[in-house]
């Protein structure tokens, strides 16, 4: 299957290489070959892959797993803290609760539809009119909550909606990241494994591994992916804009 890319960067990572070079004897004129292993830095391309629609229905199951699990476990959802509220006379009215629903759910819905088309390789113009659209609606959507939800920021913080994400963005990371070195045809996938859950592992090996390289990797893509999936960015010129603005300090 053709790999489309999202977005790539380069890296350099220290590897233990093979050099090879020759000795000659004075005396005899004998040539002999020697070769040893040196560590230097070697450019790796990281590259992550634009999302096939299985993938996002994957991620979305995800997604809803985790939901799922955090409300079995008695975390609350941001609708959840919003009705107690709104029922024993708090900060909020019924109908400002009911009103907030909405708007997380729609926002929600309006990013998934947004993912999925911008994904495709070959849109048309009602699809490319579609997503500005679309992208006009989730930034109104998202004012709109955060408006509200920024008297009760440190309560929401720790909903299972954001956990659920966290896990949603997490999929994306250890599902869409691939290397590629120099002379390689194909990238391969940065954490190994068949399914999530063997990612996962390999995941776990290396953050406590935590090698230099595997700290940059992981910043970078974290940071384009949430950039990615919250603000609609879709383009090399908007995630290198990021990156240049994250790297100077100015996010």
């Amino acid at each position: 299957m053709e790999f489309k890319e999202l977005y790539s960067f380069s890296l350099e990572e220290e590897r233990e290489v093979e050099k090879t070079h020759t000795r000659k004897n004075k005396k005899t004129g004998e040539e002999t070959t020697v070769t040893k292993k040196v560590k230097e830095k070697v450019p790796v391309q990281v590259r992550l892959k634009r999302p096939s629609r299985r993938e996002l229905e994957e991620a979305e199951l995800e997604y809803s797993v985790e939901m799922s699990r955090c409300i079995k476990k008695g975390i609350l959802t941001k609708a959840m803290i919003f009705k107690k509220y709104s029922d024993t006379g708090g900060v909020f009215t019924e109908g400002e609760s009911r009103d907030y629903y909405k708007i997380y759910k729609q926002v929600f819905e309006l990013q998934n539809e947004y993912i999925r088309l911008e994904s495709s390789e070959k849109k048309t113009k009602e699809e490319e009119k579609r997503i500005e659209e679309l992208k006009d609606e989730i930034v109104k959507g998202k004012k709109q909550m955060v408006d509200t939800e920024s008297s009760m920021q440190a309560i929401f913080d720790h909903t299972a909606d954001i956990k659920a994400q966290n896990r949603l963005l997490l999929w994306y990371t250890l599902v869409l990241t691939h290397v590629q070195q120099e002379g390689e045809d194909e990238p391969e996938a940065y954490f190994k494994g068949i399914d999530f859950e063997d990612k996962l592992e390999d995941y776990y090996l290396k953050e406590e591994e935590a090698s230099d390289f595997y700290g940059q990797l992981v910043q970078k893509v974290t940071t384009i992916l949430a950039f990615w999936f919250y603000n609609q960015a879709s383009t090399p010129d908007e995630f290198s804009s990021l990156l240049e603005k994250v790297e100077k300090g100015e996010i």
